[in-house]
């Protein structure tokens, strides 16, 4: 089947799931710098969950670009990334509003760990429905960002028991490398060319 409804659909939460969490920045009362500074960790939290809601769609945009068709398992597999995705707001605004304590920046971490398997799930689903000499296959390869972001998030989740300042840092760190959209399938798509 087509991929246009799931590409539709997928951008349709993923602008949801940012309209809802900065519906999370409360206006302040009060008409000053001073009123604006409880509204920090508030701020920060949502920036860092834009970049990741932009670096998801970004990706799954370029990962669906490689597949010409998708199966039922995509589409489940893709309900999975949403899902977790969508979760997104939630952890964002209990983080910001607790000011980056422990449970809810572990909580976070959480998330990013869910969303970046379900991503890993979908980007698997797609391959098999796609054969093994599918053009999103030869342009993963080893796929070192993929192995390393969960890695670095189950370090942030245990460091947030620890030094939660010190997990948001391994969180901005993992966003950081893939601030820089992943080329590889651009250039495989062109090699196919």
């Amino acid at each position: 089947m087509g991929k246009s409804r799931l590409e539709a659909f997928s951008d349709g939460v993923l602008a949801i799931v940012i309209t809802i969490m900065v519906l999370e920045l409360k206006v302040p009362h009060d008409p000053t710098i001073s009123g604006l500074t409880p509204l920090i960790p508030v701020f920060l939290s949502y920036v860092l969950s834009f970049v990741y809601v932009g670096i998801y769609w970004n990706n799954h945009h370029h990962m669906l670009h490689a597949a010409k068709k998708v199966s039922g398992g995509v589409l489940w597999a893709n309900l999975h990334l949403l899902f977790w995705l969508s979760l997104l707001p939630f952890a964002t605004g209990w983080m910001g509003e607790n000011h980056f304590a422990t449970l809810p920046t572990a909580l976070y971490g959480g998330v990013l760990l869910a969303a970046a398997i379900s991503y890993w799930i979908l980007q698997q689903a797609i391959i098999a429905s796609q054969g093994p000499q599918s053009v999103l296959r030869q342009a993963v390869g080893n796929d070192w960002k993929g192995k390393l972001s969960p890695l670095l998030y189950v370090a942030g989740i245990t460091l947030s028991f620890m030094i939660p300042w010190l997990a948001m840092a391994v969180y901005v760190g993992a966003a950081c490398l893939w601030l820089v959209p992943d080329q590889r399938i651009e250039r495989t798509l062109q090699h196919d060319v």
